[in-house]
């Protein structure tokens, strides 16, 4: 194991009563980049059932985030695994912005699908979950059968960021305390009040914020940042190795990943079809994911 990390954990309590969200909790502390902290996941369905759905989220969200689309995926009689990111969700909270990095995320991906010996992956990602769950099946490409990829990009290093994105990063400097709930709240009308504060459930004070404070600095900005190197190798892969089906869903409400670049993307996806696009999604677009889990059903089960 690694030297110990210093964190902090959010009261259970936190996470009462959540709605929409039944699921039991599943931890594991024994993964070797995690250096004693406890990571939360949800597992859900047969573990030989004949795909597994694993749902990776972004910043500032977590397996919450996924609510709408398991139970399409379980009443299929698929398997469900949503880890929630060291510093996200149920997971423990490292103390130290600086213990964030793009390597370590990726390493502790890469050792819980490991972990779980998790075959049959149909990999679900948005956000930071596509920054980093896009470098995961080049590693172990036996494992993995299918891609449904939402609003995210592989931050190469050789564009520059997109504006909205710039925009965030900025607001994320001046005002790291924001309102979690009150940014679902925005984007997404439809939600409930109770739904949007389940997002705030993970944080009760500004120290358990480090993960938030640190995410948006670790997008690669240029060939040479950490992350960028490794986000080039993956589009190589996706745009020459993959072999397994491919499906994108775009909100096409999302400030930062319009459908334009999201286009961009998906032409480096070998064999990637035409975007399901959302009208009324934005950034969280699983937020109106019953209908894209159903078409993901289809198209990669």
């Amino acid at each position: 194991m690694t030297n110990p990390i210093p964190f902090i954990r959010t009261p259970d309590q936190a996470f009462s009563g959540l709605p929409g969200y039944p699921w039991a909790p599943h931890f594991v502390d024994s993964l070797a980049s995690l250096g004693g902290m406890r990571m939360h996941y949800l597992d859900e369905g047969p573990a030989d059932a004949p795909v597994t759905w694993l749902c990776l989220h972004g910043n500032p969200a977590w397996s919450y985030l996924y609510r709408l689309m398991i139970p399409v995926f379980l009443a299929a009689g698929h398997r469900v695994v949503a880890p929630d990111m060291p510093g996200f969700g149920k997971s423990d909270k490292p103390l130290h912005q600086e213990q964030h990095s793009f390597h370590w995320h990726r390493q502790v991906l890469l050792e819980l699908v490991e972990h779980l010996d998790l075959r049959n992956i149909c990999l679900v990602v948005q956000d930071w979950g596509g920054l980093l769950g896009l470098t995961l099946p080049m590693a172990a490409a036996h494992r993995y059968r299918g891609l449904l990829v939402m609003n995210t990009m592989l931050a190469t290093g050789t564009t520059e960021l997109p504006e909205g994105f710039v925009q965030w990063r900025a607001m994320c400097r001046d005002k790291p305390d924001f309102s979690i709930g009150r940014l679902f709240a925005r984007g997404n009308p439809q939600m409930s009040a109770e739904e949007c504060s389940a997002y705030d459930a993970p944080f009760p004070t500004a120290e358990h914020r480090a993960a938030t404070r640190a995410f948006p600095e670790l997008v690669p900005g240029d060939a040479t940042s950490e992350g960028a190197e490794i986000s080039r190798q993956a589009q190589a892969f996706w745009s020459s190795a993959w072999s397994g089906r491919s499906m994108m869903a775009i909100g096409a409400q999302d400030p930062v990943f319009n459908l334009s670049l999201m286009e961009s993307l998906r032409g480096s996806i070998k064999g990637c079809p035409p975007p399901l696009v959302i009208a009324e999604g934005g950034h969280f677009v699983q937020e109106h994911g019953a209908t894209i889990a159903a078409e993901a059903v289809r198209l990669l089960a």
